[in-house]
């Protein structure tokens, strides 16, 4: 996968904790902070569930709107406001 440059502005303790780490490690603190995002992003569970899918993406976006449309208020009248 593909990595790009970024800046981000944390907190000094937290620096400081992913230079430990990075340390105790043998990472870069560039791998010890993508591994936090990747976690706590549950990035992991999402690619299993992604390799194992079998349906299609048209079939998984018509179900989606399908979903969408389920749970939206029902509209009252023909569409024409009363007054």
């Amino acid at each position: 996968m593909a990595k790009v440059r970024t800046t981000l502005t944390i907190d000094e303790d937290v620096l400081r904790w992913v230079r430990i780490r990075a340390a105790r490690t043998g990472a870069s603190d560039s791998a010890v902070i993508e591994e936090s995002l990747r976690r706590d992003l549950k990035l992991d569970v999402l690619d299993e569930v992604w390799s194992n899918a079998t349906m299609s993406e048209a079939k998984a976006s018509e179900l989606a709107v399908e979903a969408q449309h389920a749970t939206r208020p029902r509209r009252r009248g023909s569409g024409a406001r009363s007054r």
